[in-house]
């Protein structure tokens, strides 16, 4: 198995490329996009080695959370490389886990290749393994039936967008719900309430993310 690659960059092309290490030439395909080096710098990137009956593929990322994703990817029905290499080419890992977790099937069905069938297959099968609440939001609080229903993520991301807030912005305040979610469960007092599993609020919580994070405080 080859986990991990240390050398320095032969050649670069579109989705894949050759480093050099020792003298020998690894091919490892990677994410469009990568952050990677200019042809003879060096590189360090973590691999996976997927093994066929025709083939063996090294597949590698600049950083280790999304090498456990891709693989995470795979081990659903029907998902191979190509599909997994995609998802997380599309999503960051935190926007890919606040998807899986909380069942916000829009978002997984902006990867390439994946309809609504395989969104769901994903959420159903991942939402217990992706490292967050299944809600993808929030742990159980006083007065809570234990976390969101699955599609308050998706009716979330859906009022933003229809108040005019890009994808990225959408997502990048979903994953930031997430990670509120996980400090305010860490703390004391009776922060845990503010979680209830209600769009509105978690709507109302999106919104002074969004409007923190512009440059006029709102839009």
């Amino acid at each position: 198995m080859i986990a991990h690659l240390r050398g320095r960059i032969a050649h670069r092309d579109v989705g894949r490329v050759v480093v050099d290490v020792g003298g020998v030439g690894y091919l490892v395909h990677v994410v469009t996009g990568e952050r990677i080096p200019p042809r003879g710098e060096p590189v360090e990137l973590h691999t996976s080695l997927q093994v066929r009956e025709d083939a063996m593929t090294l597949y590698g990322f600049t950083d280790r959370d999304t090498l456990v994703l891709f693989e995470l990817l795979l081990t659903a029905s029907g998902v191979g490389p190509k599909l997994a290499l995609a998802a997380v080419g599309t999503h960051r890992p935190d926007v890919l886990r606040t998807a899986i977790g909380g069942g916000d099937v829009a978002t997984l069905t902006d990867i390439p290749g994946v309809g609504r069938k395989v969104a769901e297959r994903l959420v159903l099968e991942l939402k217990e393994k992706v490292g967050m609440p299944a809600a993808g939001l929030s742990a159980p609080g006083p007065g809570t039936n234990g976390g969101a229903e699955p599609t308050v993520l998706a009716e979330v991301r859906d009022a933003l967008l229809g108040l005019g807030y890009s994808a990225g912005e959408v997502q990048q305040a979903l994953a930031s719900l997430a990670g509120d979610a996980t400090a305010d469960t860490q703390g004391a007092g009776a922060g845990g309430q503010d979680l209830a599993a209600d769009t509105s609020a978690l709507l109302r919580r999106a919104l002074r993310t969004l409007a923190g994070s512009t440059p006029d405080g709102g839009r």
